[in-house]
């Protein structure tokens, strides 16, 4: 046998997430029986068709195969049909009793112990495939396997059974965990710099980032964006369209009034089309740019302008071009920061993520003085008078969606937002920061990624959120007690206390993400065997319809944190 060269092409789909959809069976059941589970399989195969979809692959792969795998050899047929198709997500729909060794612990012995694995299955006595979901879970638990399962509900009886949809549902959450957990291995992030002003909550912690996530992390210096914005690398006309893009949604709110600002505003949307260059060459899902303080705010050096335009149009959902998807950035490098968004944006499928300092707790008392100090008028039972809130705001990376609800338009969105001149204390290269107050009621997830050297874990800190809209004159008063020229987004927690978030948040960045179920944010965690940090005292576990159940392996084991922990070593 000879040696086969390769030719050049490559198909862009291996390696991308596939789900595989299949069943176990008894072969003692009727031939009625094998069609009925036939058609299970399918149903679902079709309900999970187009459903998950991640922004840096598209819409995600569903095979099925109607082998119903009886045995070792229906195990081995299946595996190879799924191998060849690419799966690398296991989804099963039992809905007869089977034999667990010879069925479904002999395909899944074909794929990697980390392949996500769920066995979803109705809730029924006459066709006790929950039976065969229980079983399975208990032998991989013994084994150490994680795996998920999903006790639904469809109909006992009928050929073409209907599948709740709640059943359906929760599994395209678990689909998303599971497609983000295996989509963004062997991606990349491409950051500029190292964690700014010495902030090592933003180190990019390079090795237990591949080995936990699959992700690299390409460093590239900041000179060379320097060297490509002074040689002009970059398309001018495009530049030019740009600009004019930006002046038709917010010239009466552009704070430009000299020949030198003019050129520092185009020197940052310049930016935006330099490293949007480089993230196309270097194929990446994200990025970050440390900025301060070699950047723009160290006099050994020439002070170039801020970047908050760049990384705000990265991280937004539409640019001058149109509709787009947002690109997860990351201000000041902190790349944790980075890592946080892009799995919260990716997660929620593509939805714009927030980047903010966690400037200012205000407590009750604080917010009581300073409306009184503003003649503000206060009713006393408003949620975020009683419990108070935080004011997020940074300098960078603030996406344009935050301007207004989700679903609005962007030319609504622009005519909320401002540049005004950058604070020239912080940053003496001048250029324009973004501005605007986001609007109360929106709902979502606040949360960041940390990692610590006792574990050699990565945990995120996690609550459920909600935006919250002040008096206007009491809104303006909280914007000005910190930088009023930035974005500020208020908002406040559903169970941490003001007293817990503000000993607690693992770094002075936090995020926001709409759009994200409480539950495909656990499954996540799960299978990246991240600790999920909620210290909260008024959380409690096991809310039916928010939270997912707890795989039985870490019932066996002492507990979430005791088993991943033990998983890590």
């Amino acid at each position: 046998m000879e040696a086969k060269k390769l030719d050049g092409q490559i198909n862009n789909k291996i390696g991308a997430p596939v789900i595989g959809v299949f069943a176990t069976g008894d072969p003692r059941i009727d031939a009625d029986s094998r069609k009925r589970c036939q058609c299970i399989i399918k149903k679902v195969a079709e309900e999970l068709a187009g459903k998950v979809t991640l922004p840096f692959s598209g819409e995600v792969d569903v095979v099925y195969s109607e082998t119903l795998v009886d045995g070792e050899k229906q195990a081995d047929f299946v595996a190879r049909q799924f191998k060849d198709a690419g799966v690398n997500i296991l989804v099963g729909v039992p809905d007869t009793w089977a034999f667990p060794q010879p069925s479904v612990m002999s395909l899944t012995a074909h794929f990697p112990t980390n392949t996500p694995l769920n066995l979803t299955c109705g809730n029924s006595a006459t066709k006790p495939g929950v039976v065969l979901t229980h079983a399975a879970s208990g032998a991989f638990a013994q084994t150490g396997r994680l795996m998920h399962i999903n006790v639904g509900k469809w109909e006992d009886d009928g050929q073409e059974p209907a599948i709740s949809p709640k059943t359906i549902s929760d599994l395209i959450d678990w689909c998303y965990a599971a497609a983000v957990t295996q989509g963004l291995k062997g991606k990349r992030v491409l950051v500029f710099g190292h964690d700014s002003m010495g902030m090592e909550t933003a180190l990019a912690h390079v090795l237990a980032t591949r080995n936990t996530f699959g992700i690299e992390i390409t460093r590239l210096d900041m000179k060379l964006l320097a060297d490509m914005l002074t040689k002009k690398s970059y398309d001018e006309k495009e530049l030019k369209r740009l600009r004019k893009w930006i002046d038709e949604c917010t010239k009466e709110r552009q704070d430009i009034h000299t020949k030198e600002q003019e050129d520092k505003f185009n020197a940052s949307l310049a930016m935006y089309l330099i490293v949007s260059d480089l993230m196309k060459e270097y194929d990446a899902v994200g990025g970050g740019f440390m900025s301060q303080l070699e950047w723009g705010s160290d006099f050994r050096g020439i002070p170039l302008p801020v970047a908050d335009v760049m990384e705000s149009l990265f991280n937004s959902s539409f640019d001058h071009n149109g509709p787009k998807l947002p690109q997860p950035f990351a201000t000041e490098a902190d790349v944790q920061a980075l890592l946080s968004m892009l799995f919260m944006s990716s997660l929620s499928g593509g939805n714009a993520p927030l980047f903010m300092d966690f400037r200012k707790v205000w407590e009750s008392d604080e917010i009581k003085e300073l409306a009184k100090q503003n003649n503000v008028e206060l009713k006393g039972d408003e949620n975020w008078l009683q419990k108070g809130f935080v004011d997020g705001n940074n300098s960078g990376s603030a996406s344009f969606d935050w301007a207004g609800m989700p679903g609005t338009a962007p030319a609504e969105l622009m005519k909320k937002v401002s540049f005004y001149q950058a604070n020239d204390e912080y940053f003496p290269g001048g250029g324009n920061s973004v501005q605007f107050l986001s609007p109360g009621g929106i709902e979502g997830i606040a949360g960041r990624l940390a990692y610590s050297a006792v574990s050699g874990m990565f945990s995120m800190l996690w609550d459920e959120a909600e935006t919250v809209e002040l008096p206007h004159d009491l809104a303006e008063a909280v914007m000005r007690k910190s930088d009023y020229v930035w974005p500020h987004t208020l908002f406040t927690s559903k169970h941490a206390s003001m007293y817990e978030f503000k000993h607690y948040v693992p770094a002075n960045h936090l995020h926001l993400i709409w759009g994200l179920p409480t539950a495909r944010l656990q499954f996540w965690m799960d299978m990246t065997n991240v600790l999920s940090a909620t210290p909260w005292q008024k959380m409690e576990y096991g809310r039916e319809g928010i939270d997912r159940p707890i795989p039985l392996l870490y019932v066996l084991n002492g507990g979430e944190d005791n088993t991943k922990m033990q998983l890590s070593k």
